[in-house]
């Protein structure tokens, strides 16, 4: 799962990062609004945090730009803003959770997972290939109805593979869905991810795209 932080306290940006991470997810973060509008138009994420008042385009601003293109990606406001009457506007402006500061992180972890939990839920939580099945919201892949036990970076790129199994997928938007910003990042580590799933999922599963990068490939 990603997450794209926008928040310019660098100590408090820092802290929720770091947690994040330790969580499972992958963080991008940014410290300016137009860099957080940036990053939206290139990057898919599963939730957004969102400090309301951020240098260069407010909270506010990149809030309504999102809902305006029909960007439905879960919104939490993080904010010092306390007020009935704040609480109402961020909600109204098309926030899906709004929490004030200071927080507890255990607290954040709760609502991202909550957040990531109902956008799940709006979806087929069930993706189907050939003998394979993967089920999304307990993360767990069937083959001819056995379970198969995946890693968690073995479990995102079959997701990845999955979702348009026609379509070829490149080994950057693999990456993209494997790492935040500023991961180091082994020059191989793609290609050891699909050997490792080719094994547990069969050779002619995945197929390689010459110079494009991978698709699934039903086997005969």
């Amino acid at each position: 799962m990603r997450i794209l932080l926008a928040e310019d306290d660098q100590s408090q940006a820092e802290s929720i990062k770091t947690w994040l991470e330790m969580d499972g997810y992958n963080v991008d973060w940014v410290e300016r609004g137009d860099h957080a509008i940036l990053a939206i138009e290139q990057h898919q994420y599963d939730c957004i945090l969102l400090d309301r008042n951020m240098p260069k385009a407010s909270g506010e601003e990149i809030l309504k730009k999102l809902r305006s293109q029909h960007i439905n990606t879960p919104v939490i406001f993080i904010t010092a803003k306390d007020s009935i009457h704040d609480r109402v506007e961020g909600l109204d402006l098309g926030a899906n959770d709004y929490l004030v500061k200071p927080f507890s992180l255990e607290e954040l972890s709760a609502r991202v997972r909550s957040q990531i939990r109902q956008q799940q839920v709006s979806v087929d939580s069930q993706i189907i290939f050939d003998h394979l099945r993967l089920d999304t919201q307990a993360k767990i892949l069937y083959k001819d109805d056995q379970v198969v036990h995946l890693t968690a970076k073995e479990y995102q790129i079959l997701h990845k593979l999955m979702q348009n199994p026609q379509h070829i997928v490149t080994r950057e938007q693999l990456e993209e869905s494997l790492y935040a910003w500023g991961d180091e990042i082994e020059s191989n580590a793609i290609e050891v991810f699909i050997y490792q799933l080719r094994k547990k999922i069969g050779n002619q599963s995945i197929k390689t795209i010459r110079g494009l990068g991978y698709r699934m490939n039903q086997e005969n």
